[in-house]
């Protein structure tokens, strides 16, 4: 059983920056695939980030140029730093993690992003 924590969110104001984390934790021997989503009121989840283990990185185009996707291995953790951020940014952020490539995904519970004046 594998358990995301993510921590992070908040209310930020079109311009500003915030930083999501997320830490998994359970029997893991190693997280093929890190990353997040997120889900926007009334719209589907989407792709935000991913980082597989090995350091292959791709962002959702809309985000591009302004979000970082970072992870520590040996942490177990992964990184979301989110620069420029703009009120369609808002949404809940959900931390993924698969511990193979043709593994059940796991999902934390979510964080709250507001961009908002």
């Amino acid at each position: 059983q594998v358990q995301l924590m993510e921590s992070g969110g908040g209310l930020v104001q079109p311009g500003g920056s915030l930083r999501l984390s997320c830490v998994a934790s359970g029997t893991i021997y190693s997280i093929y695939i890190m990353g997040w989503y997120r889900q926007a009121p009334g719209k589907e989840r989407e792709l935000v980030a991913l980082s597989t283990f090995s350091g292959t990185i791709t962002y959702a185009d809309s985000v591009k140029g302004r979000f970082t996707i970072s992870r520590d291995n040996d942490k177990k953790t992964v990184y979301l730093q989110m620069n420029k951020l703009k009120p369609e940014d808002t949404g809940v952020y959900y931390c993924h993690a698969q511990m193979s490539l043709k593994a059940v995904p796991n999902w934390g519970k979510g964080a709250l992003v507001t961009v908002s004046s």
